[in-house]
């Protein structure tokens, strides 16, 4: 299921059977048929092509913030988790802070000041992810920082940052995968909540979110273009959650 959508997405980078901003007005509100898959848009636009550009929004955002929020939620939580003390205090008070407020309202609250666009949804986003990462990261390097193989390799005057990443990172991987699965789900509903409402990626460029704000006042005529967008989110969504959980199966198998 994911990989169907993804490789519809990467398709999408480069191709698109139709051009997903020229308006056409002879093919306003045409129903699905093999020409067009998911039929046309009030513009006359193939959806089917729109919602290929709008995947390819959506994965490169939700990879890219995933991305950053998983390697800043490494660095942080493994230094923290392993090392404690003060700093940790400070970086779990820091993660309540963030985590107490709503994280569409802390995304909202942080576009308001750098404004809206691509670049800074995707940094906005980032930094809402990061603690949901730290505190995972942090709470399995707790967990293994006294396991009798780190203390024999301490013995052996192996220093701090190759216990970090060589001895313990490793073996939280199981763990891991499963929050990064969880993170583009939330990274996809996150970003295609923000375009709905306006303030993701903005027109001419499509995304499911967008797709769906457009679309909303043409149910009654025109479903499709309701139904084709905000199924493929469902799709990627389930997708991605069985992922996750095939990998936390998977992962409690092995241990």
């Amino acid at each position: 299921m994911t990989g169907l959508v993804l490789l519809l997405g990467i398709v999408g980078l480069f191709w698109t059977p139709y051009s997903t901003t020229q308006m056409n007005a002879a093919e306003i509100f045409q129903g699905p048929s093999f020409r067009h898959l998911f039929g046309t848009d009030n513009f006359g636009r193939d959806v089917f092509s729109r919602v290929m550009q709008g995947l390819s929004a959506t994965i490169i955002i939700s990879t890219t913030v995933v991305c950053f929020a998983a390697m800043a939620g490494i660095v942080i939580g493994a230094f923290t988790g392993y090392f404690g003390g003060a700093l940790d205090e400070v970086v779990m008070r820091i993660t309540d802070a963030v985590n107490a407020f709503p994280s569409i309202l802390l995304t909202l609250v942080i576009l308001s000041v750098l404004g809206s666009g691509r670049q800074n949804l995707i940094l906005s986003l980032s930094i809402v992810f990061v603690p949901s990462f730290v505190r995972i990261v942090r709470g399995e390097f707790i967990r293994l920082r006294d396991a009798d193989y780190i203390k024999r390799a301490r013995l052996m005057g192996v220093g701090g940052v190759r216990i970090l990443f060589v001895h313990i990172l490793p073996n939280i991987f199981s763990v891991f995968w499963v929050s990064v699965m969880i993170g583009f789900n939330n990274a996809i509903l996150a970003e295609s909540g923000l375009s709905y409402l306006g303030i993701g990626v903005q027109a001419p460029d499509a995304t499911l979110g967008n797709m769906l704000a457009d679309a909303q006042g043409y149910l009654q005529v025109a479903p499709w273009c309701v139904l084709a967008p905000g199924l493929t989110i469902v799709w990627l969504v389930l997708g991605f959650s069985l992922l996750s959980e095939g990998i936390r199966i998977g992962g409690a198998q092995n241990d």
